[in-house]
């Protein structure tokens, strides 16, 4: 599989690592050339140093030939717009995008694209753990 990581942070230095180890093309955009020293030695895929909203830079990563494009940038606003222009410019089927504010949500899925709430996954755990230790009592009036 051909993939396209945009954001060479922890969640994308993960992904990266594994997706390489594990024998996929990945190729890692990030604004700054330093972020990449996070991959480890491992690592066999490309790196590409630059603004993934510019259309040339994401011609060099031949997004238009990604199974996969993965936006895991820490700013919603940042992911959501690289997701657009790979799902409706390029035509990739598979983007996903890691969104921190839940209220963005049904913009993305809006245009479709699936995202990964790492709030709304700590939110449900965190819910899903109060109530099986302790199951929601009534409120009673004083």
């Amino acid at each position: 599989m051909y993939v396209v990581i945009v954001g060479c942070g922890r969640l994308g230095t993960l992904l990266a690592d594994g997706l390489s180890v594990a024998g996929h093309d990945v190729v890692v955009i990030d604004r700054h050339e330093a972020s990449f020293r996070s991959l480890s030695p491992e690592f066999s895929g490309f790196r590409l140093t630059g603004d993934a909203t510019e259309y040339a830079l994401l011609k060099s990563a031949e997004i238009e030939r990604a199974d996969c494009l993965m936006a895991t940038c820490s700013e919603d606003t940042l992911n959501l717009m690289v997701a657009q222009v790979a799902r409706h410019v390029f035509g990739v089927a598979c983007v996903l995008a890691r969104v921190h504010q839940p209220a963005f949500g049904a913009i993305f899925k809006n245009a479709g694209i699936e995202i990964i709430s790492p709030t709304q996954l700590a939110l449900d755990a965190f819910r899903e753990r109060l109530d099986a230790a302790a199951p929601m009592r009534p409120l009673t009036s004083s």
